[in-house]
């Protein structure tokens, strides 16, 4: 009887081992079970340092932020900044929030030894209704701003064309290039900068010190390109490749309350599409963007525009400003520089 205890005892206690070495063959191979439970703890602490490790290249992408850069504003030329492509360079880049794209000249294609993405032709159109042309889809390795390090999180769309302003090798849209930082736009100092807008966030109840507004980013559905709402229920693209102040056709104008005339013409300003605008400045016009309401603003009616061309707010009206551009939370901040 006692030896048949023993042995049911000892039965008990194997089928005891087996049940915990099933229940535990999910951490490693059956052979070498012996040694699970150290496998388990050591799977667990490799797993511990990967996830921190992870985690602070996290911390390090977020706050790697490239450096703030100036900007000159010529008059037929716009924003200018020097950027190298592919390590290549210095170029002369026009910055430009309404281009959709970050354009290249081909000549600063075949010197930086660009890459064709192999996507077919896109076109590219511009508000004199023109007609368009054809812009070749590219691949960059590196973009770089101000400084030849300086290197920027994202290239975003790019595209090739033969046809850009004279007196520049290409246009840097930072809504493209900086995705998915921030930037900020400051007019009166000519600086360009970035910040993560997971750390520092703009918010819609964000109380302002300076006498501004933040407004939703809103999109055409098609690019990045920043688009607000102005009083009246109309968008307006912030577009800072645009010398305008309130660009609009006459469509536009009646909407918003602006009454239409001959006035001065413009001299023809040439767009992306290779076309020439007619432009006639009428008397100064004021608008809300939200909070804010900008008075006096040059305005500049578009007669020959294509059907359809958004309203624009170029640098005429914006040049008082520092413009923030927050593409997580989809919000534009406005305050006077």
């Amino acid at each position: 009887m006692n030896r048949s205890l023993k042995k049911l005892a000892r039965c008990a206690a194997t089928s005891a081992l087996v049940f915990t070495l099933a229940a535990n063959t999910w951490a490693a191979p059956f052979k070498g079970a012996a040694h699970l439970s150290v496998l388990a703890k050591q799977s667990v602490s490799v797993l511990r340092a990967s996830e921190r490790e992870t985690e602070k290249k996290d911390r390090q992408a977020r706050v790697r932020l490239p450096v703030p850069v100036s900007f000159r504003e010529e008059s037929g030329r716009g924003l200018l900044v020097s950027v190298w492509v592919n390590n290549v360079g210095p170029y002369i880049f026009a910055v430009d929030t309404g281009a959709g794209a970050t354009i290249l000249s081909r000549r600063v294609m075949d010197e930086a030894r660009v890459s064709q993405s192999g996507q077919r032709p896109l076109m590219i159109g511009g508000i004199s209704g023109a007609g368009t042309v054809a812009g070749q889809g590219v691949l960059l390795h590196s973009l770089a701003i101000g400084y030849q390090d300086n290197l920027l999180p994202s290239s975003g769309l790019v595209i090739v064309t033969e046809r850009l302003a004279p007196g520049i090798d290409g246009v840097l849209d930072p809504t493209e290039a900086y995705s998915p930082l921030g930037f900020e736009i400051d007019m009166p100092r000519g600086e360009l900068t970035a910040f993560d807008p997971r750390s520092t966030p703009l918010r819609r109840n964000q109380n302002l010190l300076e006498d501004g507004t933040i407004v939703p980013w809103l999109t055409d559905g098609q690019s990045r390109r920043p688009f607000v709402m102005l009083e009246g229920g109309r968008r307006a693209l912030l577009d800072t490749g645009s010398g305008f102040g309130l660009a609009l056709t006459e469509e536009a104008a009646i909407s918003l309350g602006i009454v239409p005339g001959r006035g001065r013409e413009h001299q023809n300003v040439r767009d992306l599409g290779g076309g020439y605008v007619a432009a006639h400045r009428i008397p100064p016009s004021t608008v809300r963007l939200g909070t804010l309401v900008l008075r006096g603003v040059p305005t500049d009616l578009l007669p020959n525009a294509r059907a359809g061309s958004p309203v624009l707010l170029g640098r005429d009206a914006l040049r008082p400003f520092r413009l923030t551009f927050d593409p997580v939370n989809r919000l534009v901040r406005i305050v006077p520089g």
